[in-house]
This record gives C-alpha cells, sequence and structure tokens, in this order.
C-alpha cells in the first residue's frame, strides 16, 4: 500500500516538474519568437516598408502561430498521382459545364480585354475555373498571419518573407487593411491566386477606382491575368499543342520542354497524332515533347503557349489541365473524361528510394523530399543509362526493383540477357 503511494506521489512530482519545464520551454519560444518578429518588422521598415502599415499589419501583443500553414508546406500525397487522374479532377464534366456557361455569360463584355492583350478569353475562364472553381474559393487564410508563420524557421523561409515583404508593400500602396488579405495558405490571392510578387508586378486597376482590386473586382482580376500571361509572352494565333503518338524506335533523350524542334521535324522523325486526324499545329513552330507518366503514359507535342503556363505554375499536370479545360470551353464537343491508363502508380516513398539511391551511388545532391522534380527527373536518366533502360526520365517498377537488388556497380556491367528463341511450331 505504502509503497503504491510513494510511486504515486513521486509521480505527481515528475508530471509537475515536466509541465514546468515545458511552460519555461513555451516562454523561451515566444521571446525568440518576439525577437524574431521585432528583426523582421525593422527589415521591413528598412526596405520601404511604413510604420503605419507594420503597424497595421502586426498589432499589439501579436502572437499569431498558424501551424496549419506549416504542415501544407510539408504535406506530401500518399501516392503520386498519374497524370490522367490528376486532370480528371481538375477537369469535370460540371466544370466544362460551368466554364462553358461562364464564357457565353461574360464573352460580351470581356472579349476587348481579351484582343487587347492577346489572350483568348476561353484560357482565361480555364485558368479563373482551375485557380478558384470560378471565384468560389480564393483562400481563407490571412495571408499575413500566414506568411508571417511560414518566413519563421521554415525550410522556404526567404521565399515566403520575400512573398510577405509584397504584400505589405501592397497594403502600403493603397491603404488596404491586413483582413482583406485572405487567400491560400502559401500566399496566393484573389480570383486567379496571384502570389503578392505576381500582383505589384502585373496587376491592373481595370475598372479605374485607383485600387487594383483582384479579390472583389473581376474586372481588375481578369485584365490582372491577361496582363501577366500577355507580359509572359503569350501567342494569341498559336495553340498549346496536341496529343501524339511516338514511333516504335523514338530516341527518349529528346523529350523535355526545352529540346525543341520544328514541327516539320518532328513529324519527319514518325510522330503522329493521337486522334489520326494529323498534326493541328504549324510546321514551322518551336515544339517539345512531354511525357507526364514516362514512355507508358500519353506523349504531348508542345509550343510555346504551354511553356507560358509552365511559367504561371510550373506542374506539366497543371499546364495540362488548363489546356483541357480550355479547349472545351471554347467548342462544343461532348465531354469525355480521359481514359485513365493502368500502370504502376509511384508512391512518394519510391520516389524518395530513387532519390536516396541516386544520391549514394552517382553523388548527385537532390533533396530527399519525395517529389518528382526535374532535378530528380535527370538523374532517372542517368540510372537507366546505366541499366541501358529507355531514358524517359520516369521510375517505374522496372527500375526500382533493380535499386531494390542492387549490390554493387558491376550490376550496371550485367548485359541485358537475349530473349530465348522460339522453337519452330509443328
Amino acid at each position: 500500500m505504502w509503497k503504491k503511494l510513494l510511486s504515486f506521489i513521486v509521480g505527481i512530482g515528475l508530471a509537475c516538474g515536466a509541465a514546468q519545464a515545458y511552460a519555461k520551454s513555451v516562454d523561451e519560444q515566444r521571446q525568440e519568437w518576439d525577437e524574431w518578429l521585432e528583426q523582421l518588422k525593422d527589415e521591413m521598415i528598412e526596405r520601404g516598408v511604413s510604420k503605419k502599415t507594420i503597424k497595421n499589419a502586426y498589432k499589439d501583443d501579436y502572437f499569431h502561430e498558424i501551424k496549419e500553414v506549416e504542415i501544407q508546406d510539408k504535406k506530401q500525397a500518399e501516392f503520386i498521382l498519374t497524370s490522367d487522374k490528376y486532370i480528371n479532377r481538375l477537369v469535370t464534366a460540371e466544370k466544362v459545364k460551368t466554364a462553358r456557361e461562364k464564357y457565353q455569360k461574360l464573352k460580351p463584355k470581356y472579349q476587348k480585354i481579351s484582343e487587347k492583350y492577346g489572350v483568348p478569353l476561353n484560357y482565361l475562364i480555364a485558368f479563373w475555373g482551375v485557380e478558384t472553381h470560378f471565384g468560389y474559393n480564393k483562400g481563407k487564410y490571412h495571408i499575413i498571419d500566414g506568411l508571417t508563420n511560414l518566413s519563421y524557421k521554415n525550410r522556404r523561409a526567404a521565399f515566403f518573407k520575400q512573398e510577405l515583404y509584397h504584400v505589405l508593400k501592397i497594403m502600403d500602396t493603397y491603404g488596404l487593411d491586413g483582413d482583406k488579405m485572405l487567400g491560400s495558405w502559401a500566399g496566393a490571392m484573389g480570383h486567379f491566386q496571384f502570389m503578392p510578387s505576381t500582383y505589384n508586378a502585373y496587376a491592373i486597376d481595370q475598372d479605374g477606382d485607383g485600387v487594383a482590386d483582384i479579390w472583389d473586382s473581376f474586372d481588375d482580376a481578369i485584365a490582372s491575368a491577361a496582363n501577366y500571361l500577355s507580359q509572359l509572352g503569350w501567342k494569341a494565333d498559336e495553340p498549346w499543342g496536341q496529343e501524339v503518338k511516338l514511333p516504335w524506335n523514338f530516341d527518349y533523350n529528346l523529350i523535355g520542354n526545352k529540346k525543341y524542334k520544328t514541327v516539320r521535324e518532328w513529324k519527319k522523325i514518325g510522330i503522329v497524332s493521337a486522334d489520326g486526324k494529323g498534326i493541328r499545329l504549324p510546321n514551322g513552330a518551336a515544339a517539345a515533347v512531354i511525357l507526364p507518366d514516362g514512355r507508358r503514359g500519353r506523349a504531348y507535342l508542345t509550343l510555346s503557349n504551354f511553356r507560358r503556363i509552365m511559367i504561371w505554375n510550373r506542374s506539366v499536370n497543371y499546364a495540362l489541365a488548363i489546356t483541357r479545360l480550355a479547349d472545351y470551353t471554347g467548342n462544343k464537343q461532348k465531354f469525355v473524361p480521359l481514359k485513365e491508363k493502368t500502370y504502376y502508380k509511384l508512391t512518394d516513398e519510391d520516389i524518395m528510394t530513387v532519390q536516396q539511391f541516386a544520391n549514394k551511388i552517382l553523388k548527385t545532391n537532390l533533396k530527399e523530399d519525395g517529389l518528382m522534380g526535374s532535378k530528380t527527373a535527370a538523374a532517372v536518366k542517368k540510372l537507366q543509362k546505366k541499366w541501358k533502360l529507355p531514358q524517359d526520365g520516369m521510375p517505374d517498377y522496372l527500375l526500382l526493383s533493380k535499386i531494390r537488388r542492387y549490390k554493387s556497380r558491376a550490376d550496371f556491367m550485367t548485359p541485358l540477357q537475349p530473349k530465348k528463341p522460339q522453337r519452330p511450331r509443328g
């Protein structure tokens, strides 16, 4: 009995001690935060933000930690979506129907803006639909809070601090209150989800009220989006590209957004349209071949405007979703979702396996984050070359199995086993 009571008292003592240590730790964290925030304010004032705006953005005793934005920044999908699945999620029958309705309704008013900036209205509607579902989901996060927290001890702190500076400059320029600054967890704002730096570079006050209001003035928002794409180099008279089929002996070293040939040259290599209706692109246009899911997935021949979309968002799948929605918005074809091809679906763990292996064996310096970026794709090509596999830059089950069975560099020297000759029948 006494032993149990003694154990109980000791347990309470340990718990109280732990609570005191935790409380002290929280106090220390708060002090560290306060010191950092004061340095941040001073830095922003030195860069030209007024003290009035700083006071407006950071009220007395400001301590708005939003852990959710940090979670969002670190979040990784359990599975890497195939291109078809990604596009089908973003471009649905309902969204195509709404896009067409918006297009017909807004065309009389905004066709002049489209012509002024040389960006077809169906593309502007597509961006609007993909970014905020036609203005219904512009973001609920307080951008000052979100970007301040992301600027503090974050893996991309320098990037977010620069965007925070641009938000403060917007408030400074137009005298806007911080509570108006709502958007995505990463700081994207308004109908077309402009980052603050993009806003300061391209936002337009179309309605002439003295404020480029991309949140509540659609006139300003759509003109700003058109101006942005125009300044990026949009070509009004050129299509984005189309889906194609590659010849059986295609050299996969030719794929990639920066490896251009004219459409005429690609045709000579043997590339044909996927729908059998011929390649409907200007013969002299500079085009690139992309394979979002590697050689087992779809192939696309893309032109300059596709690359402009990828400046807006660097994801190939995002750009394909925009072009697909834009095409359906501008025509009357019956909507048909993409038929999703069945092949091995990569997980973020698979990508990390490749990254770790490449860092160890090839001495690359890849970030082991499970994300399939251009540097990881380049490393995959090197591994495919060493194993004499098609160099499409996309890890698949065959490459992963070779990585998992790897014992020494001699494995790279093992020649491909010849196929067994078939016995004659009869």
